[in-house]
C-alpha cells in the first residue's frame, strides 16, 4: 500500500478557543427510496428546507490576494500511473446522481473528439457480450438507454445527463493541451437508482431487475474488449467512478463495502481485459443524507486509507442541485469536469491527488490546529455562496462550514478568517473555553434547515472554503476550484 504524501501544501486551520484572542484575520425522489433507515428525517429535509427565505446574503471576502501557487495536486509519480491504450475504460456505478436523476433535458448531444460509449440498441437483459448487434458509437448523452420505470437497473438504467460525456470531455481536452495528443476513453453507467451498496457488489442477491449492476460491467467490458480487438485498438479500463452513498448514509461498514466493491473490480475487470495495471477508484462524496452521515465521512476517509487506489474527488455540494439531493443539468456536467480533472490527472498522467482534506489535529492551550491538503494555495473563501448554518444549529453561523463541539454540546463560534501570512490557515474564535477532552472539528457535516438558496439551489450540507485551482471547465467553461471535503476530527 502507498503511503500519503503529505506535501508543501499542507494547511493549517487555527482555532482560538477564547473571546479574548485576536486574530489575523432524495422532495429525495422516490428512486432514491431505500435511504437508510437512521434518521430518515435529515434525509428527506428537502420539503420544509426548499422553502427558506432569501437571507440576502452578498458573500465573504475571497481571502488572500496573492496567489493560486501550485501545492500538490500532482507532479510526483505513483504505481499504477499512465493509461497505455488506445481506448481507455471508465466504468461508471452507484444510485440516482450516478445515472443523472433530474438532469434533464439533456445538453452534451454531441461528441466534439472521438470519445466512445458502447450501443445496446434495443437487446434485452441478459446481453450476451458476443452479440454482433452491439456497436461502439460517439459518447453522447445519455450514456445508455433511458429508464422507463423504477426501479430499473442497465441497460435500461439512465434518467437524464450523467457526469460521463463532460467527464469524457474534459479529460481528452487537458490531454491536447498538456500532452499535445488526443485521448480516447469509453465510458459505461452501471448505477441502479436508489440502491444500495448491496446490489452493487458482485454476487449481490437480485430483487425484480435490481442486483445486475457487477454483472453488467463485466458484460459491457467483455463486449469493448472484442470491439475493440476487431477495430485493432487496445483497451483497457482506467478507473472506476462512484457516485453514491444516500441509502448507505447509515451504514457503518461502507467504507470496507467500496474497499469491497474495488477489490472485486480490479480481481474481474483485468482478467478480460488482460491489462497488469491496477484500477483505481474515484469517488465523489455525497452531501445530502443524514447528519454525521457515515457513508459522508467514509468517502473522504478512504482516501486516506487506500492512497492511490482509492480517491475521494471532493464533495458536491457546490453544485446546483433541484431538490437538495440530485443535480440539474449543469450540476452534473459540472461534477463531470471535476472528475475528468482528477482522472487526468490520477490516471492520464499518473500523479497522486488528494483533494482539499484535513491531515492532522493539535491544541496548543487554546489553540487548535488542524493541518489541510491544499491542491493549489492559498485557502479562500467562496464569495457567492450564503454561509450555512443561518437558520438551524446557529451557534455554527459564524463558521463558514465549521462546526466545533464538546460532546453533544455545540459550542457558539464568533468568527472564521484566512491567515494570509502563509496562505494555508483559517483561525476561528469560538465563544467560550473547552473543556481538555471530547472535543471535535467537523465540516458541513451538520445540515441546515434550509437548502442553499444563493447563488443556485444546493443541499443543506455545505461550506465556503475552497483552494485557489485556476481551473475552468472545458463544457461549462465555469470556474472549478476545489472545495473542501466534509469531515470530522477528535481535537486530542
Amino acid at each position: 500500500m502507498l503511503k500519503r504524501r503529505l506535501s508543501c501544501a499542507s494547511a493549517t486551520l487555527v482555532l482560538l478557543l477564547a473571546v479574548g484572542c485576536t486574530t489575523d484575520a432524495e422532495d429525495t425522489h422516490a428512486a432514491d427510496a431505500n435511504v437508510a433507515d437512521a434518521n430518515v428525517a435529515d434525509a428527506n429535509l428537502a420539503d420544509a428546507k426548499a422553502a427558506g427565505p432569501d437571507t440576502g446574503w452578498k458573500g465573504v471576502g475571497p481571502g488572500c490576494s496573492w496567489g493560486p501557487t501550485s501545492g500538490g495536486d500532482g507532479g510526483v509519480a505513483i504505481e499504477g500511473g499512465g493509461a497505455p491504450w488506445d481506448w481507455v475504460g471508465v466504468v461508471g456505478t452507484g444510485q440516482s446522481l450516478a445515472v443523472g436523476q433530474d438532469g434533464t433535458p439533456v445538453a452534451s448531444k454531441t461528441q466534439p473528439y472521438g470519445n466512445l460509449r458502447l450501443s445496446t440498441g434495443t437487446l434485452p437483459w441478459p446481453i450476451d457480450p458476443n452479440d454482433t448487434r452491439l456497436t461502439m458509437v460517439p459518447l453522447t448523452e445519455p450514456v445508455g438507454r433511458l429508464s422507463s420505470t423504477y426501479p430499473s437497473a442497465w441497460p435500461d438504467n439512465i434518467a437524464g445527463e450523467t457526469m460521463h460525456s463532460s467527464m469524457a470531455n474534459q479529460t481528452t481536452t487537458l490531454a491536447m493541451a498538456s500532452l499535445d495528443r488526443s485521448f480516447v476513453s469509453v465510458h459505461g453507467e452501471f448505477g441502479e437508482n436508489g440502491q444500495a451498496i448491496s446490489y452493487l457488489r458482485k454476487g449481490a442477491v437480485q430483487s425484480g431487475v435490481n442486483g445486475r449492476a457487477f454483472q453488467a460491467t463485466l458484460i459491457e467490458t467483455q463486449a469493448i474488449a472484442r470491439l475493440a480487438a476487431a477495430a485493432g485498438k487496445t483497451y483497457g479500463v482506467g478507473a472506476i467512478t462512484i457516485v453514491h452513498g444516500e441509502s448507505d448514509a447509515g451504514n457503518t461498514k461502507y467504507e470496507a463495502n467500496l474497499v469491497q466493491l474495488w477489490s472485486d473490480y480490479n480481481t474481474d475487470l483485468p482478467a478480460i481485459t488482460g491489462q497488469t495495471q491496477g484500477i483505481p477508484m474515484l469517488v465523489s462524496q455525497q452531501n445530502s443524507t443524514n447528519d454525521h452521515s457515515a457513508s459522508m465521512l467514509a468517502q473522504w476517509q478512504i482516501g486516506i486509507d487506500h492512497p492511490g487506489d482509492i480517491v475521494c474527488v471532493g464533495p458536491k455540494y457546490q453544485y446546483q442541485s433541484s431538490d437538495g439531493t440530485h443535480l440539474t443539468t449543469d450540476g452534473y456536467r459540472l461534477l463531470g469536469e471535476k472528475f475528468g480533472q482528477v482522472f487526468f490527472e490520477r490516471v492520464v498522467q499518473g500523479h497522486d491527488w488528494q483533494p482539499l482534506e484535513p491531515t492532522s489535529v493539535e491544541r496548543n492551550g487554546r489553540v487548535i490546529s488542524v493541518h489541510f491538503h491544499v491542491p493549489v494555495l492559498p485557502l479562500a473563501w467562496d464569495s457567492v455562496m450564503q454561509p450555512p448554518h443561518q437558520n438551524g444549529e446557529t451557534a455554527w453561523a459564524l463558521g463558514n462550514g465549521f462546526e466545533v463541539r464538546a460532546g453533544a454540546k455545540q459550542i457558539v463560534i464568533s468568527s472564521a478568517e484566512i491567515l494570509c501570512d502563509t496562505g494555508d490557515t483559517v483561525a476561528i474564535t469560538v465563544a467560550e473555553d473547552l473543556p481538555a477532552t471530547g472535543v471535535t472539528i467537523s465540516y458541513a457535516l451538520y445540515g441546515d434547515i434550509y437548502l442553499r438558496s444563493i447563488p443556485v439551489k444546493g443541499t443543506a450540507y455545505w461550506g465556503l472554503l475552497r483552494d485557489s485551482d485556476p481551473f475552468v471547465g472545458s463544457s461549462t467553461q465555469q470556474a472549478q476550484p476545489n472545495y473542501a471535503v466534509a469531515f470530522e476530527l477528535p481535537v486530542p
